[in-house]
């Protein structure tokens, strides 16, 4: 059975009229903290439930046919931060990456090929330049890392990074750069990392980058609308080489795609989780590809 954890908020009490005010304006200020402390000590005391109930969904979901592609939309850190009492949310941000990794593990053990993680919008890169600066600095950390094996998987990986590589700072930009020297060895893991990603741009460049091979083949204006297909536009995209994703998971409770994977979407199957990124689990991973298992895909047929 799922385990659910509900609990109060001192902030959200109605005021006792019977209190001092004094001791009552006390009372709202801690509020936020007992509520974290709180939560903390009920996920301590938790954790041997959870283990138990881990191993047995993970049991359930390797009796039936997992996805062969998963991407997550790792959405979320900020605001686990702040709910957290963190004044840096870069801790959040920080914390995020090293979800990341693990959830390479989790699908390592499943079985699960491939593997996308949607790091960075186009659109986070409008963000105050502090925050902006702290995402750059972590992402090339993490990809520095696991290029460098100082950061290893459960599984060999083969790294890809898709976006615009023009707006990143500098750092991130190099870390990019050497990170397609990660070993690719075969059967391994594919990963594909999104940075400053943004569906409409991406498809807006495939376009582009099709008619000019077209033109550049010889095709004159007349016949460019009639050879303009899908398999040409596919073919420019910035995931061509990869599978489309069966499965694409959310986080932090947004019921929304923001614009990832536009084209390779259109037949995936969507899960959506109320838990920030930072603090997604594995056991909230197994309810994902469990709830996945349940559904019958028609490929729009």
């Amino acid at each position: 059975m799922d385990v659910d954890v509900k609990r109060s908020t001192l902030g959200e009490l109605p005021a006792n009229r019977s209190l001092p005010g004094r001791l009552a304006r006390r009372l709202s200020r801690i509020a936020p903290s007992l509520d974290t402390l709180g939560a903390r000590l009920a996920d301590l005391l938790l954790r041997p439930v959870y283990a138990v109930y881990t191993r047995r969904l993970r049991r359930e979901v390797m009796a039936a046919p997992r996805p062969g592609h998963v991407a997550v939309i790792m959405d979320g850190n900020r605001r686990w931060a702040l709910h957290q009492g963190y004044d840096d949310i870069g801790v959040g941000h920080r914390r995020g990456a090293e979800k990341a990794l693990e959830l390479i593990d989790w699908c390592a053990e499943l079985g699960i090929r491939e593997v996308t993680l949607w790091a960075l919008s186009l659109e986070n890169l409008a963000r105050p330049a502090d925050e902006v600066d702290t995402i750059a600095d972590v992402a090339a950390e993490s990809l520095a890392a696991m290029a460098q094996g100082r950061r290893r998987t459960k599984v060999p990986i083969r790294l890809k990074v898709i976006g615009r590589r023009d707006p990143l700072p500098d750092r991130l930009r190099e870390a990019v750069a050497a990170s397609t020297n990660l070993s690719q060895i075969d059967g391994a893991l594919q990963v594909t990392v999104a940075l400053a990603y943004s569906g409409r741009d991406e498809l807006v460049e495939a376009a582009r980058a099709a008619v000019r091979e077209l033109v550049a083949t010889g095709a004159t204006a007349e016949e460019l609308p009639e050879r303009i297909t899908a398999d040409a536009l596919a073919a420019h995209l910035y995931t061509r080489g990869s599978s489309d994703p069966d499965l694409i998971i959310r986080t932090s409770g947004e019921v929304r795609l923001s614009g990832f994977l536009p084209w390779q979407s259109v037949y995936s199957e969507y899960y959506f989780c109320d838990a920030y990124w930072p603090a997604f689990r594995e056991i909230d991973f197994l309810r994902a590809i469990r709830t996945y298992q349940q559904r019958t895909r028609r490929f729009g047929q």
